[in-house]
C-alpha cells in the first residue's frame, strides 16, 4: 500500500465507516494512531489497522479490549514483511490446560486491497478548519425542518425553526445570580 496520511475524517471514508465509529476505536485505544496537536493522523499502515479492527467487530463481535488486543497483536506482526505479499495473518490463542486453542486468520492482503481502492474516497471528505460549517448545511437543516412539519401536520416549518431559535437563545443566557451575605440570609431564614 501506497504511504498515505490522512485526518480522522478522511480516514474514516477511506474506511467506508462513520467518523464517529473511528473516533470510538481510538478513544478505546483499540488502534492507537499518531497525535499531532490535537489532531489524530492516520498513515497506511494505521488505516490497515484499522481496517482489521472494524473486520473482526464485525464478523466476531468482538469486545473493545479483545479487539485492542489483536491489533496490538497485528501492529507488532505488520512490522514484519510486507502486507502485499501476505494473503493471512493467523492469531492463535494460548488456552488453559486441556482447552482447545482458537485460530482466526484475517485476510489482511485482501483487506490492503480494499484500502488501495478506497484511497480516492479521501478526496471527497475535505476536512474542515475545526469550527467552519460546511456548504450547504442551512439548507440541508431547512429540509430536514420542512420533513418534521410534514411528519407532525399542523406544524410549518418555519414555525419549528423559530421555536429552536428561540430555545438556542434562552440557552445562551446566562444564569441569573445573586449575592446575598450571611447576615441577611439568617434573619430571612428567621435564624
Amino acid at each position: 500500500m501506497r504511504a498515505v496520511e490522512f485526518k480522522l475524517k478522511q480516514a474514516s471514508a477511506v474506511l467506508g465507516v462513520p467518523s464517529k465509529d473511528l473516533q470510538n476505536l481510538v478513544q478505546l485505544k483499540v488502534i492507537r494512531p499518531a497525535r499531532r496537536g490535537n489532531l489524530y493522523w492516520f498513515d497506511s499502515r494505521m488505516l490497515l489497522e484499522a481496517k482489521v479492527a472494524f473486520y473482526l467487530k464485525e464478523s466476531l463481535g468482538s469486545s473493545s479490549e479483545l479487539l485492542s488486543l489483536f491489533t496490538e497483536t497485528l501492529s507488532r506482526s505488520l512490522g514484519i514483511g510486507d502486507t502485499k505479499k501476505r494473503r493471512y495473518v493467523s492469531l492463535r490463542s494460548r488456552p488453559l490446560r486441556g482447552a482447545q486453542s482458537i485460530e482466526i486468520k484475517i485476510p489482511v492482503g485482501s483487506l490492503a486491497r480494499e484500502l488501495e481502492e478506497q484511497l480516492p474516497q479521501a478526496q471527497e471528505q475535505p476536512d474542515l478548519v475545526r469550527g467552519r460549517r460546511r456548504a450547504g448545511w442551512q439548507s440541508e437543516i431547512s429540509q430536514a425542518f420542512d420533513v418534521a412539519s410534514r411528519q407532525m401536520r399542523k406544524v410549518s416549518g418555519q414555525k419549528l425553526q423559530k421555536t429552536v431559535r428561540e430555545y438556542k437563545s434562552v440557552r445562551k443566557m446566562l444564569p441569573e445570580v445573586t449575592v446575598v451575605d450571611n447576615t441577611t440570609l439568617k434573619t430571612a431564614l428567621g435564624a
